[in-house]
């Protein structure tokens, strides 16, 4: 009797996903990344060479504000739109709206049209955001799944680090317009490629309900509410403004609980849930990332650091994501599960490291540089640390019939947080008097901001505790 010969084993290593057809699908997933996360960094290095030409100054935070807003709303059809036409007639949809928004932007001859093209372009973006996380599931071997998470996080991360420096170089030569153009190639080769190589066979596999139509107004509204609070200056016009966000919250948890078409996967909002403790988690995370944005300014205004030496600083974040994402995409087992509780330990404390170092005004730069650089590098690394594994669980839990909508739903959730963080960090360095005159008032309104954005990566290892009871229990 012949001996039957095993199974080769399957590949299962980086090798595997950057190799063949894998290659591919790689390629179409973190190209519509990088296009989205390319397109913000370098549109907000840009934006005061559009002011100067075209106008608008009063309206130049809402260059992100709409293009978040619009993002959201993308993020949140992706899954009807992949399950409509398939992950290839998707990504071309979505790659040729942002293409639309482009042309638009390049083409602006006032502010109130540049913000139409960057709501255009944001609604494409997070299309193409949120159908990575989708297709994923499609194209790839489960084996390789937190692997292809981590190529498109460290994408993300890769791509705030290289967008400021290809907006600057735009910037110094006053060529801003050509900015967006140059963007419309890769458009369209994106859109090529997706059509051509990824599956294009609608899957069916939603339940048909109705659009989450009025959740997803909500949800908007909340962003703007808590973004006009961060630029009021009266004491009383941003508690109403927080007040009309948090009315609006508790509406949505209202609408959500009692509609058919959901903008979340069920049980997302029920406490006992795991999928309510990832969401917690992902929120809490990238709320707790937002006080970045205030890192170039304190640089150059407590250590007297150059735009471009304070600017190369910030980025460590970025390079830290990138770092923590390629540390443990390929874990698997129990060493995969500890990272959602250690990315969030390390984000805790970078963000103690820079409340603790970044106000010493006096001190000499050098002897603060290193902890806190280290700071900012364990901030981002514990995010992308987790990311792979967080994103898996997700997929883990979501339940039968609905992981499409979960997996749209895990940039719906990310963009949101990110939106809100961002306001909530304006709104609290600016009650802790960010903009003081004096030195002390900055440094004192730093130590608030970081310090009190640290406890959310904290609170953010308690809600993980409960992901792992939620893993015993269904083992």
């Amino acid at each position: 009797m012949l001996e039957k010969t095993p199974a080769p084993r399957e590949e299962t290593g980086w090798r595997a996903l950057l190799s063949g057809e894998n290659a591919v699908h790689s390629l179409v997933l973190s190209g519509g990344v990088a296009l989205h996360a390319l397109n913000i960094y370098v549109v907000t290095t840009i934006m005061p060479s559009i002011v100067r030409e075209i106008g608008g100054l009063e309206y130049y935070a809402w260059s992100t504000t709409v293009f978040v807003a619009a993002s959201i709303l993308g993020a949140a059809l992706s899954a009807r739109l992949l399950g409509a036409v398939g992950a290839g007639g998707a990504y071309a949809i979505g790659a040729l709206v942002f293409g639309l928004g482009t042309l638009f932007c390049a083409t602006a001859p006032s502010m109130a049209m540049l913000l139409a093209g960057r709501a255009i372009q944001g609604f494409g973006g997070g299309l193409l955001y949120a159908l990575a996380y989708g297709v994923i599931r499609q194209v790839f071997r489960p084996e390789l799944w937190t692997r292809a998470i981590g190529l498109i996080s460290a994408t993300w991360g890769t791509a705030t680090l290289i967008g400021p420096a290809i907006g600057g170089m735009f910037a110094e030569f006053s060529t801003w317009r050509v900015a967006f153009w140059s963007l419309l190639p890769m458009t369209a080769l994106l859109a090529a490629l997706a059509f051509s190589t990824l599956p294009r066979k609608a899957t069916g596999e939603e339940e048909r309900t109705p659009l989450p139509l009025l959740q997803l107004l909500l949800l908007v509204g909340i962003v703007l509410a808590l973004s006009v609070a961060s630029t009021r200056t009266m004491a009383l016009e941003q508690i109403g403004c927080v007040g009309v966000a948090i009315l609006l919250f508790l509406s949505l948890l209202f609408v959500e609980r009692r509609v058919t078409g959901k903008l979340l996967p069920s049980g997302s909002f029920t406490l006992t849930s795991p999928l309510a403790a990832l969401y917690a988690t992902i929120t809490l995370l990238m709320v707790g990332l937002q006080p970045e944005i205030y890192v170039p300014y304190l640089l150059q205004e407590l250590h007297e650091l150059s735009p471009l030496a304070a600017g190369y600083i910030a980025a460590l974040m970025s390079i830290g994501w990138t770092a923590g994402s390629m540390t443990s995409a390929h874990w698997h087992g129990e060493r995969a599960k500890q990272t959602i509780f250690a990315g969030p330990a390390f984000g805790f404390i970078g963000l103690a490291l820079i409340a603790l170092f970044m106000p010493m005004a006096g001190a000499e730069f050098l002897v603060i540089a290193a902890p806190l650089g280290v700071g900012i590098i364990a901030v981002g690394f514990g995010m992308g640390f987790a990311w792979p594994h967080i994103v898996t669980a997700v997929y883990e839990f979501a339940p039968e019939g609905e992981a499409e909508k979960a997996s749209s739903s895990i940039t719906t959730v990310q963009l949101f947080a990110a939106a809100l963080g961002a306001a909530l960090a304006g709104l609290t360095a600016n009650l802790a008097g960010i903009e003081a005159s004096s030195e002390g008032g900055v440094a004192l309104a730093t130590t608030w901001l970081f310090g009190l954005f640290a406890l959310l990566p904290a609170l953010a290892v308690l809600t993980a505790r409960r992901v792992r009871r939620a893993r015993r229990t269904v083992a």
